[in-house]
């Protein structure tokens, strides 16, 4: 028997009520069996799952006693602090591709082993022959996490040795990605503006002696040009991106899927569709978008009272996206401070004198400032709301002249060195696959035939 298309549409309404009520759980239960929902505690704090040397995120102070205080925060990265390794790039221009050996191997590099470790990444960094043309540019995408995806996947098929799970084959397949990731995002990129948006299509090659924050400028730039302020605050963006702890969805997600024994390019791939979301990687676009509505409702952006009037009405919903949130603000760990959003704020400041956006600038610290103070009266916390990372990495990525539509693929060719370190660590520990507990609450049901159903 066919339906017509009317009937077929009533149809599936009908089944998307049905899937609604049988997927909706009483929120009581939750409580009655002390459910760490998204594996949390009442506290918000991340159930304990996992040991890694990889990073350590660090939020509050401790006291003898135990109790905890809020701090400055700090971010150390195989026992380094973050801030100090930033630092330390002042005496050279780039330091994402030592970030990513430190990552990997748990060191920082000496001199020559950085630079044969450059040259390694380098010799990896072109695609397989014909990729382009056959995966990129066939039936090109509007998100460029989808197709990203969809490159990772099908180098599956150029590997000539896939299945392989021992560390000596996935550390080289990692490296392979780490250095394909920007390729495969800047020409989707160039793809989908030239198919969907109809303008000029342009593939720039890679260049060896250029880092990868520089080449990302001179392939995505129609005139291959950049300041080296620009590449030196991409390069330092990339490096506050690169890891964050075991615990963060992407890399969780790296750790369960690489727990099944999968190959490397599944578990990339799985990690990319975490990162594709608005909770996680998708952030900072959200951010962009909510300054472009403050920008478009408040005519003085150094009122005071006008900037918090709005910032009330955002929170209250009656503002921007109806959701009630000042987006990049808070953090899950971070209290007095997240440290990443202190280093990319500094580089934002230098950046906005060059592109002559000091205002701008002025206008993300108000908000960043009374914002937190909005949130901590309206939601009657008890502990500091502080811009997180995502609150300037957007505009910092406007000034670079970075499209909104490679933000995100940005934070996955960043965050890939930090997903291979984990998932060789999964790989060197594991024993046993990852499966947390669901408890049942259904009801059991006596069978009938077809027939007897009514």
């Amino acid at each position: 028997m066919t339906i017509n298309r009317e009937n077929r549409e009533e149809k599936l309404n009908e089944l998307v009520e049905k899937s609604r009520r049988s997927g909706r759980i009483d929120m009581t239960l939750y409580t009655e069996y002390d459910v760490k929902r998204g594996l949390r505690d009442s506290t918000g704090k991340g159930v304990l799952t996992g040991l890694t040397e990889i990073s350590d995120v660090v939020g509050f102070e401790v006291t003898e006693r135990g109790a905890k205080l809020p701090a400055d925060g700090k971010l150390f990265y195989q026992g380094y602090n973050v801030a100090d390794l930033v630092r330390g790039f002042r005496k050279r221009r780039f330091g994402f591709e030592e970030i990513t050996y430190l990552l990997l191997f748990g060191e920082l590099p000496k001199k020559q082993q950085l630079y044969d470790f450059i040259d390694i990444l380098s010799s990896y960094r072109n695609l397989p022959e014909e990729f382009t043309r056959d995966v990129i540019m066939k039936a090109p995408s509007t998100n460029m996490m989808n197709s990203l995806q969809k490159c990772v996947l099908t180098l599956y098929s150029y590997d000539d040795n896939p299945e392989d799970t021992g560390i000596p084959n996935i550390l080289r397949q990692s490296l392979s990605l780490i250095a394909k990731m920007p390729l495969m995002a800047v020409y989707s990129f160039n793809t989908y503006r030239h198919y969907h948006l109809g303008h000029n299509l342009f593939i720039r090659n890679p260049k060896p002696d250029l880092s990868l924050a520089e080449n990302l400028l001179q392939m995505l730039h129609p005139d291959g040009k950049y300041t080296e302020l620009e590449a030196r605050v991409l390069d330092v963006a990339l490096v506050l991106h690169a890891e964050h702890g075991g615990g963060n969805n992407s890399t969780f997600t790296t750790h369960v899927v690489s727990s099944s024994g999968t190959d490397t390019y599944s578990a990339v791939a799985a990690s990319l569709g975490s990162l594709k979301g608005p909770k996680h990687g998708g952030a900072n676009l959200k951010v962009q978008e909510m300054f472009e509505n403050i920008k478009a409702n408040v005519d003085d952006w150094e009122d005071e009272e006008k900037i918090r009037e709005y910032l009330e009405k955002i929170l209250s919903g009656q503002a921007f996206d109806g959701a009630g949130l000042i987006y990049g603000m808070g953090h899950a760990v971070y209290t007095e401070s997240d440290p990443r959003a202190v280093i990319l704020k500094e580089y934002a400041r230098r950046l906005s004198e060059e592109k002559n956006l000091e205002r701008e600038f002025h206008l993300y610290e108000m908000v960043e400032r009374i914002g937190g103070e909005c949130i901590a009266r309206n939601r009657r916390l008890l502990k500091p709301v502080c811009a997180n990372v995502d609150f300037f990495s957007g505009f910092v990525y406007t000034m670079l002249g970075l499209p909104k539509e490679l933000y995100t693929p940005l934070f996955a060719i960043a965050r890939i060195s930090g997903w291979s370190a984990h998932r060789i660590e999964e790989m060197v520990n594991a024993s046993r696959i990852i499966r947390p507990a669901y408890k049942y609450v259904g009801h059991h049901r006596e069978y009938h035939d077809l027939e007897e159903r009514g």
